[in-house]
């Protein structure tokens, strides 16, 4: 490609400096879709159904994708191999991002200057200094960012949210994530090749390094490979990790502990298979949740692609001094302490006398909570793509804003650090820093190859 940084920005942002015009709520609203793989399929559907939306454009750098695309779309959409034309065309003004994850961030951004608004799948950048990028392009372009953790839509999860901020399971103190599933022996190790037919390559490469084409490197396979992901930290936990963050009110960890690796699967891989991570998290941010005698908590995030064993933990549980509340996409269970054992009994062992402390009655009321169970009631994607069409039209901001989206992905981000570094990362979330290391730190921003980095440099604002 023989691009400049001229090519990449002056139709974009001439759009951005025009007067937007301001939707009422019954207009239509033009989206155009970058991306069309497994979950791009799924957000055409979702936009499809909704009442006020025209589909109006779909972007691919892979042509048999982007035919299928756009017979998905219907016959009034227009196909672009290259996104700069689809950000060029007038009749789209929210651009829907379900690229691989490392454009993310370079697509957003670009979307922003354009004068687009931006639904952006998670997760939401590549790496940690990509989100304040974000967040201040969204500013100064004024854009609605929707990012695509699409569990805070869950009327289910509004309502748990209310359950523990309201001190429902008491005092907070560990939340605990899961996830597992296996796909022995793993995606094998093929040699390099040329790309398939209709595939544009070095498009799909963008930002990230050259490398000869391997084709578990690219389409579905890119979260296995550092160049293009953060494997399943930043995917499958990024949708549990925001949900620990948005319940309590925490902006980011301040320190992050992993271990792992690519331990079981035999492939090319890169990311891990095995992945532990303790995230701790301090008191200040949680406080203002106002729960009684609030303290630090703790995160601790578990990811096996490799064996899942009877009751393997998956999902999310959030522990309190009253119970506990599990939550999933299919609803949520609030677990109360057991009311039992009212002399607090505690077995001979070793000497030790039998029983302990002994409240009075009235010193335990109030220290049990009541058992609650509540379904999902909602689509999440379809209610997730419902706000971003509502906040584009009142420009409020959306239940997954950009900086939301950037505080969950600083956070999985440290902890792929931690990971690959094989210690215990400090963060200070005020100046968005890796405290005392300096290799550590100089993992929070890659270089962009080629002519992206002339293209994203005017919008790279710190």
């Amino acid at each position: 490609m023989r691009s400049t940084r001229r090519d990449f920005l002056i139709s974009s942002t001439v759009a951005a400096l025009a007067p937007a015009r301001v939707l009422s709520a019954n207009d239509r609203v033009g989206v155009g879709f970058i991306g069309y793989g497994l979950i791009g399929r799924q957000h055409v559907h979702d936009f499809k159904r909704q009442p006020d939306v025209d589909l109006v454009a779909l972007s691919d750098v892979y042509q048999p994708r982007l035919d299928q695309g756009l017979a998905d779309c219907g016959p009034r959409a227009k196909g672009y191999a290259d996104f700069r034309r689809l950000l060029d065309d007038q009749n789209v003004q929210a651009v829907v991002i379900s690229t691989p994850d490392h454009w993310h961030a370079p697509l957003a951004m670009l979307a922003c200057a354009a004068g687009k608004d931006v639904y952006v799948e998670k997760p939401m950048t590549l790496f940690v200094r990509e989100g304040r990028w974000m967040v201040k392009a969204a500013a100064r372009f004024k854009r609605v960012v929707q990012v695509g953790t699409q569990n805070r839509s869950g009327l289910h999860y509004q309502k748990a949210r209310e359950l523990v901020r309201a001190g429902h399971i008491g005092r907070v103190h560990t939340a605990r994530l899961g996830s597992f599933r296996n796909v022995m022996p793993g995606f094998g190790s093929p040699p390099d090749s040329a790309p398939p037919p209709g595939l544009d390559y070095d498009m799909w490469l963008g930002p990230a390094p050259k490398r000869p084409y391997n084709k578990n490197r690219s389409l579905y396979h890119f979260r296995w490979f550092w160049d293009y992901s953060g494997g399943q930290m930043t995917n499958l936990g990024a949708h549990e990790l925001d949900i620990v963050q948005w319940f309590l009110d925490a902006e980011a960890p301040v320190a992050a502990s992993s271990s792992g690796g690519r331990l079981a699967l035999e492939d090319n891989g890169e990311t891990p298979d095995t992945q532990d991570v303790l995230f701790e998290y301090a008191a200040g941010p949680v406080a203002r949740v106002g729960l009684p005698e609030l303290s630090k908590f703790t995160a601790l995030w578990s990811h096996r692609e490799a064996g899942r064993g009877r009751a393997a933990g998956e999902g999310l549980e959030i522990f309190g001094s009253k119970g506990s509340l599990v939550i999933s996409r299919g609803g949520f269970s609030v677990i109360p302490d057991p009311k039992g054992d009212p002399q607090n009994q505690i077995p001979r062992f070793l000497g030790h006398p039998a029983g302990g402390p002994n409240p009075q009655p009235e010193t335990r009321v109030g220290l049990w909570t009541e058992a609650l169970k509540q379904p999902a009631t909602n689509n999440l994607l379809a209610s997730h793509a419902r706000n971003f069409l509502d906040c584009i039209k009142s420009r409020a901001t959306p239940i997954a804003d950009v900086e939301s989206g950037h505080r969950v992905a600083t956070a999985c981000h440290l902890a792929n650090i931690s990971l690959r570094l094989g210690r215990k990362i400090q963060w200070d979330s005020e100046k968005e820093d890796i405290i005392g290391d300096r290799e550590a730190a100089a993992m929070l921003e890659r270089p962009y190859r080629k002519p992206w980095d002339n293209a994203l440099a005017s919008l790279k604002v710190t």
